[in-house]
């Protein structure tokens, strides 16, 4: 991990050198360079160096980067003017010192010039240093956002209803004598759903072929289980394998819809999955015999309709849709509809 007081260091030292040495080479086009020219500048950095280094600690002690811009900008326009006038008495001080103090140094002239480009360079020093930790905290803040969109979505992930596997053991166990062919066929689906289900902690989006071959095994086994008393149907759109789609989500809400509909009705009934895609959008369609009530939780009973509402959002944010409605008299109709892009 890269040490931030490093990196502060170098920048100081390093910025401000810099900036020293470029006066040096200004000076050297116009006059031939003296002991007190070089002695001069290379204690006017280190003074920038620490007088912006002690700013910088005042910051930090009066958390002025907890405050709002409004409040803020002040407290910077009078701190570096500050500094600046503290950094022109210096150099007074320092040509006194170095023997090159000239009279025309203390006009109100040469004093305001003096005072307004150190003023300019520490507010520039200010500026760099609060634009940086302004887009730091910016970053973090972001990253902390996506953190906890992360786990909300791990805990609003779909899961395998536990007594589906159950149902599909016994269902297979009966097969074995049976129909053993069919049985190995029907491992092999239970098998598909089970490791399918292991990359919902791995991804956040699938390929819609994948999710479509797991409800096709899920609805083969739940066929064993139920027999004649549940059909179902599929009508895809060929571009619907282009889209990308949440693991397990379609899987849920079919695996709803034979718990809370065809599982419920003596005769049992019937599914059928439909796609379109329009403008960009694949709009999945699941249709289910029953009648749909409001608060109906799914088969799971911890993952309800709410939540397949809510991890679409913070999946795809405005970009996706959800909606469940009975259709006619006898049939549930649950749509979603997915953006080509996040």
């Amino acid at each position: 991990m890269i040490n931030k007081r490093r990196i502060y260091w170098i920048c100081q030292i390093g910025g401000w050198s810099i900036y020293g040495f470029s006066n040096l080479f200004l000076l050297s086009t116009a006059k031939t360079l003296t002991l007190s020219d070089i002695t001069g500048q290379i204690i006017s950095t280190a003074f920038y160096i620490l007088i912006t280094h002690f700013l910088r600690l005042l910051v930090i002690k009066r958390n002025w980067l907890g405050n709002s811009w409004p409040i803020l900008i002040p407290k910077v326009i009078f701190s570096t003017f500050l500094v600046g006038i503290i950094d022109y008495f210096f150099l007074l001080a320092l040509q006194y010192s170095l023997g090159t103090l000239m009279k025309s140094d203390l006009s109100f002239e040469t004093m305001s010039a003096n005072v307004l480009i150190s003023w300019t360079l520490t507010f520039i020093w200010a500026l760099i240093y609060f634009t940086f930790h302004y887009f730091e905290r910016y970053n973090k803040s972001l990253q902390f956002e996506a953190t906890i969109n992360e786990i909300e979505l791990n805990n609003l992930k779909s899961q395998l209803n536990p007594h589906f596997i159950f149902n599909a053991l016994n269902s297979i166990r009966a097969l074995v004598d049976e129909n053993p062919s069919k049985s190995k066929i029907a491992i092999t689906q239970l098998s598909n759903i089970l490791r399918y289900s292991l990359i919902l902690d791995k991804k956040k989006l699938i390929p819609f072929q994948d999710e479509l071959q797991t409800v096709k095994d899920y609805l083969a086994l739940e066929t064993i289980r139920f027999e004649e008393r549940l059909k179902t149907e599929f009508q895809i759109h060929p571009d619907s394998y282009l889209y990308m789609v949440p693991p397990m989500m379609i899987q849920t809400l079919v695996e709803n819809g034979i718990k809370h509909g065809v599982s419920n009705l003596k005769h049992g009934g019937h599914i059928k999955v439909t796609t379109e895609v329009k403008n960009n959008t694949l709009m999945v369609q699941i249709r289910n015999s029953g009648s749909y009530k409001n608060g109906v939780v799914s088969p799971n009973g911890g993952f309800g309709l709410q939540n397949t509402k809510r991890r679409l959002k913070l999946i795809y944010g405005s970009g996706a849709s959800f909606k469940i409605a009975n259709e006619g008299t006898n049939m549930v109709l649950t749509e979603l509809k997915f953006p080509e892009t996040i």
